[in-house]
């Protein structure tokens, strides 16, 4: 692995200079350490061991993030350590958010807003299709004999009818970020910030707004409230579309949840959370409203 140490020594900008470095913590994947050069202070991230069984492709990451920094809504990238895939990020003088700190009207207008900024900014390299990212993870549980949730498999039927709905009026891709936990926004006092573009990608904008709804735990007024501040609207067709892609976002995460499980050495219950995030997929599946909101996405 990586060291801190090392990184520390290689990097140009603050060549020569005293370095004092604190860990941030909140990293599922990587870990992070604020670096104060002179009165300056940067973001450094360091990836986690085997990310590439997480379809994590750092090319695509730093592409994606440098694209992203023309918009404003996310940090510049100052340096990269190309054969370490370390970088070496502005750092943002805010409040890295909660989901509890979201969940109102006015922080739901402010999401928006950034989504707005950062979808209609340059194409990201790669797309991005969380139907085709379940196969792969389902690939290398498979592959690696990776424990997944009971009855997963079982739903894969359920899965594909939501692949086919959505498939039947596709919206335009937009560069998307692709998941947006409440940690990945860190609001300025005048805006909120996005951060941590390792699964990002053109992709249905939809999947975007369903997934951080699910990642903040909105209710219904804040889900419609997203869509209509988004998308000027709130029709029935776009709310199932978000609902439905919200599903989506718990089945692709559980199963990055079991892999992480086997293979990170962050100090996280991710086998917990696997397990947390297809309870609410599998109830999703058994709802009565899970038939209504397919053929409502499908108008």
């Amino acid at each position: 692995m990586t060291t801190l140490e090392e990184v520390l020594q290689r990097v140009e900008v603050w060549r020569g200079h005293q370095v004092n470095v604190s860990e941030l913590s909140g990293g599922l994947t990587n870990t992070n350490h604020l670096v104060e050069v002179n009165g300056v202070r940067y973001v450094v991230r360091i990836p986690g061991t085997s990310t590439e069984l997480l379809a994590v492709d750092r090319l695509n990451e730093r592409h994606n993030a440098a694209a992203a920094s023309v918009t404003g809504v996310s940090p510049r990238i100052v340096e990269v350590l190309d054969d370490l895939d370390v970088m070496v990020i502005e750092y943002i003088d805010g409040t890295t958010m909660s989901a509890e700190a979201l969940r109102k009207p006015e922080q739901v207008r402010r999401i928006a807003a950034s989504l707005g900024r950062l979808h209609a900014g340059p194409r990201f390299l790669q797309d991005f299709d969380m139907f085709r990212l379940t196969d792969f993870y389902l690939g290398v549980c498979s592959e690696r004999e990776i424990r997944i949730p009971d009855g997963f498999r079982g739903h894969l039927d359920d899965v594909a009818r939501i692949e086919r709905t959505l498939a039947r009026r596709p919206l335009p891709t937009v560069p998307c970020h692709n998941d947006l936990l409440a940690e990945n926004y860190i609001d300025d006092g005048e805006q909120l910030w996005i951060v941590d573009f390792e699964y990002s990608g053109n992709n249905d904008p939809s999947f975007e707004l369903g997934d951080t709804a699910q990642e903040c735990a909105f209710d219904p007024d804040l889900r419609a409230g997203l869509c209509e501040a988004y998308f000027g609207e709130a029709t029935p067709a776009l709310r199932a579309r978000m609902d439905l892609q919200a599903v989506m976002a718990d089945v692709g995460w559980t199963l990055w949840a079991a892999i992480q499980a086997e293979i990170s050495s962050i100090d996280f219950d991710f086998w917990g959370w696997a397990e947390e995030r297809w309870a609410r997929a599998r109830d999703a599946f058994a709802s009565p409203d899970f038939g209504s909101r397919l053929a409502d996405a499908g108008r």
